[in-house]
């Protein structure tokens, strides 16, 4: 088989490059950064995404980097306990949770591609401008005017993000990406272990304010204390467009969680202590009816851009990247490799991405918000029973493609 050409240096595009490189299939990556920089914060890595990462030789090597994450913990707004559940390896599964930031995630991914199909593979600073269905692409050198001669492969992924050059050129009357109607500001603050220093803690509601708060990065001082990421979601009328590296101001965000100081977690004094935070839409577009047009394909963000709850976005492109690999180690052409890819990932990914709309893991808050008129309870089992807190976890699970029993297949 020729090379694949991937689109797109992120997440999606680096484990696929890696996984193909381990097959014996040539690919080359095209990035349009011209230099690949730490953006973004905080990412998690289940236990399905942390099966291909293991397979690839790469888990003790995340672990270390990051913080395996033992424990869900979700809270409502003053600050009391509704459930928590074992997450990862302490709940049994036979890979762990990684929680970690993005960049370090992105660097061993670069590392590992450089290593197994070598630095000329990865070739930064060229935009994508046009893809064929014969598996030609077009690239511009990003604002010198500078193109490459046409780029001919077996095939053409689309791993280049939301805003996917690819994907806009299959679908050009698509439009901008869906706000939800819901701001986030995304951040890292360095604090004390939190609840024993291994809980992903979920708290509060978008109607009022909803915080995310979990550690990637453990003892990064004399005092053991961990660099913990944090995600504020409220309820915005306005917006600015998606964009990964736009400051945001904590004064923007800070007013509804003024009273929060928990005997957990002192939240006005932890955001006013953070390192640097971020601003940026909560946006998702509606699931395509296909993918493969020829010899083209879209993968990760480009193919299913979803709402971050549920912690799936990052996981979704990596069991996208195995599938791609496999469907095109498995057939001699292209064209039907791509076509058994999209068989097997576009229905799987439009129901994370409809599920990430409705009903994820952090539905749990909303439904004890309703239940209880934004009030405390006296006992959270007079509000709902474990039984229902354990169905809307699972049903995420089964959706998401990690439940426990099913990974060991």
């Amino acid at each position: 088989m020729e090379e694949a050409l991937i689109v797109g240096g992120g997440i999606g595009g680096l484990t696929l490059g890696l996984m193909l490189a381990r097959s014996g299939i040539a690919c080359r990556i095209y990035e349009a950064a011209p230099e690949i920089k730490p953006l973004g914060v905080g990412i998690n890595l289940l236990p399905h995404a942390m099966k291909e990462l293991a397979a690839l030789g790469l888990e003790e090597k995340l672990a270390a980097l990051g913080v395996r994450t033992a424990e869900a913990a979700f809270f409502n707004r003053f600050g009391q306990l509704i459930y928590k559940e074992k997450l990862g390896r302490a709940a049994g599964y036979d890979w762990p949770q990684v929680s970690i930031h993005r960049a370090d995630l992105h660097r061993v991914l670069q590392d590992a591609f450089v290593a197994a199909a070598g630095a000329d593979r990865l070739l930064l600073g060229w935009q994508c401008v046009r893809a064929e269905e014969n598996g030609t692409a077009h690239f511009r050198r990003a604002g010198r005017g500078e193109d490459l001669p046409p780029q001919r492969g077996a095939c053409v992924i689309g791993a280049d993000g939301i805003h996917s050059t690819v994907r806009k050129q299959l679908y050009p009357e698509e439009g901008e990406p869906i706000y939800s109607g819901v701001n986030m500001w995304r951040g890292v603050t360095r604090w004390a272990p939190i609840l024993g220093g291994a809980t992903m803690i979920r708290c509060g509601w978008f109607t009022h304010a909803k915080i995310v708060v979990y550690p990637i990065r453990d003892a990064i001082d004399v005092e053991g204390w961990q660099l913990v990421n944090w995600v504020v979601e409220i309820e915005t009328p306005k917006y600015e467009r998606w964009n990964w590296a736009r400051a945001g101001r904590i004064e923007d965000f800070l007013l509804p969680m003024r009273d929060w100081h928990f005997d957990w977690l002192d939240v006005p004094e932890f955001l006013r202590r953070a390192d640097v935070a971020l601003e940026y839409p909560m946006v998702d577009k509606d699931p395509l009816p296909r993918w493969s047009f020829g010899r083209i394909t879209l993968l990760g963000d480009a193919a299913h851009p979803m709402y971050p709850r549920g912690s799936n976005g990052a996981g979704q492109a990596i069991l996208d990247a195995r599938a791609l690999a496999d469907c095109l180690a498995a057939a001699a052409d292209p064209v039907a490799a791509l076509g058994a890819y999209e068989a097997r990932r576009l229905e799987a990914t439009a129901q994370v991405v409809r599920t990430n709309r409705t009903t994820p893991p952090d539905w749990i808050l909303g439904e004890v918000h309703k239940r209880t008129g934004d009030k405390p309870f006296a006992t959270i089992d007079a509000v709902i029973s474990r039984e229902e807190l354990v169905a809307i976890t699972d049903a995420y699970k089964r959706v998401a493609g990690y439940e426990k029993e099913e990974l060991r297949t």
